[in-house]
C-alpha cells in the first residue's frame, strides 16, 4: 500500500539533533507531511499532534491523556529503545502501534561508555585532572585506588548491552556476576557470568553496573536502603535510566562514604524533558561522581541509525507493512498495519 501524495501528517514531538533533515527525507519522500515540534508538556503534544497519523518522540511524554486526543494516530515511534515515555497500555487500548529502535543501534557505544565511566571513577581520572590543573602534581591526590583485576563486576540485567559490558570487563580481568530475574542461571553462565540474587549483587559487587529498563519495579530501586548494603569501596555505574537511582540517596551515599564513587549517564530529573532546567542537582558538587548528559548512546554512526529507524517504521506501518521493531504488536487487532485496522476503540 502506498502513502504517496496523501498529505497525512506525521509529528515529531521533540528532538535534540539540531535538525530533522534525515527524518524529513524519509517521511516527506513517502508523500507524508512532517511537522517538527519541541514539546515539553502533554498539552503541547496534544495541540500539535491531535490530527496526526503518526507521532515520533524522543523525550516528550506520550501519556494516556495525550493518546486519548490522538484520534487519527496509528503509530507512535520512539527514538531509542526504552518506551517509558509512552503509555503503551493506553496506546494498545486505542489500537495504536508502538515501535522502538532495537538496542543494537547503540550496543557498542553504551558498553564503551559504561567502561569509560568505570575506569574514570576507579582510576580517579577527574580527581587527578582537577588537582593537576590546580598545580598539585602528586599521585597521592587520587588515593586510594584499588586494582580492577580480580574484582567483581556485577550487572543488573544481562541483555545484549550488559553482555557487551561483561566482555569488556573480562578483558580487564574482572570476575563477572549478573542478576536478571528473566533469564535462567544456565543462560547467564553460558555467556560467561555467574548468576546471583539481587542481594548478592548488592553486597558482593566491587563495581555494580545498572543496565536495566526503567519500569515501576525498577524506579528508585537504588534508594538509601539498598545503597547502604553495598560495599564501602564499591563503585556504582548507571548507564540505564536516571530514575532507577534516587539522586538524594546517592548524594548521601557518596557524601557519607556508604560507597566510594559513582558514574552516571542520566540524573533523575532528565534535564532534556524540562523546559527550565538549571544545574542545581547536589550531585554536581561532589568529586567522587562522574556525570555525563545521557550521552552513552552517542556516536555519529549510532545517531544516524536512531533517526532513520523510527522514520522508516512510520512509513512502513502507514504503507500497511509490518514494523521491524514493534512493542505491542501481539496485543493489537489482526489488521494492525493497514488503514482498515486503524479504527479507534473508545
Amino acid at each position: 500500500m502506498s502513502v504517496a501524495g496523501t498529505g497525512e501528517k506525521v509529528v515529531i514531538a521533540d528532538y535534540d539533533y539540531g535538525d530533522v533533515d534525515i527524518e524529513r527525507a524519509i517521511i516527506e519522500g513517502a508523500g507524508l507531511e512532517l511537522i517538527a515540534a519541541q514539546c515539553k508538556t502533554e498539552q503541547e503534544v496534544i495541540e500539535v499532534a491531535h490530527d496526526a497519523v503518526a507521532v515520533v518522540a524522543q523525550y516528550a511524554t506520550i501519556s494516556a491523556r495525550v493518546i486519548e486526543e490522538l484520534r487519527d494516530c496509528r503509530v507512535i515511534a520512539r527514538y531509542g529503545t526504552g518506551v517509558d515515555i509512552v503509555d503503551v497500555d493506553a496506546a494498545t487500548h486505542h489500537n495504536i502501534l508502538v515501535t522502538n529502535v532495537p538496542n543494537e543501534w547503540c550496543e557498542n557505544e553504551v558498553a564503551d561508555h559504561a567502561m569509560a565511566l568505570l575506569l574514570a571513577v576507579a582510576r580517579k581520572i577527574n580527581v587527578y585532572d582537577r588537582a593537576t590543573r590546580a598545580g598539585t602534581w602528586q599521585w597521592q591526590s587520587g588515593a586510594p585506588i584499588h586494582r580492577l583485576r580480580g574484582s567483581v563486576l556485577g550487572l543488573l540485567s544481562f541483555g545484549a548491552i550488559a553482555r557487551a559490558i561483561a566482555a569488556r570487563a573480562a578483558g580487564f580481568g574482572m570476575r563477572i556476576t549478573a542478576h536478571d530475574p528473566f533469564l535462567p542461571a544456565l543462560e547467564i553462565a553460558a555467556a560467561g557470568a555467574e548468576a546471583v540474587s539481587f542481594d548478592e549483587l548488592l553486597t558482593g559487587s566491587d563495581c555494580l553496573v545498572i543496565q536495566a529498563p526503567l519500569t515501576p519495579q525498577t524506579h528508585h530501586l537504588f534508594d538509601e536502603t539498598q545503597l547502604r548494603r553495598m560495599k564501602r569501596s564499591a563503585i556504582l555505574i548507571n548507564t540505564a535510566r536516571g530514575p532507577i537511582v534516587e539522586d538524594r540517596a546517592l548524594h548521601r551515599a557518596l557524601s557519607e562514604g556508604w560507597i566510594a564513587g559513582a558514574g552516571i549517564d542520566d540524573i533523575e530529573e532528565e534535564p532534556s524533558k524540562l523546559a527550565d532546567w538549571r544545574p542545581e542537582n547536589p550531585l554536581f558538587g561532589l568529586d567522587n561522581v562522574v556525570i555525563t548528559p545521557h550521552a552513552a548512546y552517542y556516536s555519529e554512526e549510532a545517531m544516524r541509525t536512531v533517526r532513520e529507524f523510527p522514520a522508516e517504521e512510520v512509513v512502513r506501518v502507514l504503507r500497511g507493512q509490518p514494523p521491524r521493531s514493534p512493542v505491542n504488536a501481539g496485543e493489537l487487532v489482526e489488521a494492525r498495519w493497514s488503514r482498515s485496522g486503524s479504527s479507534r476503540s473508545t
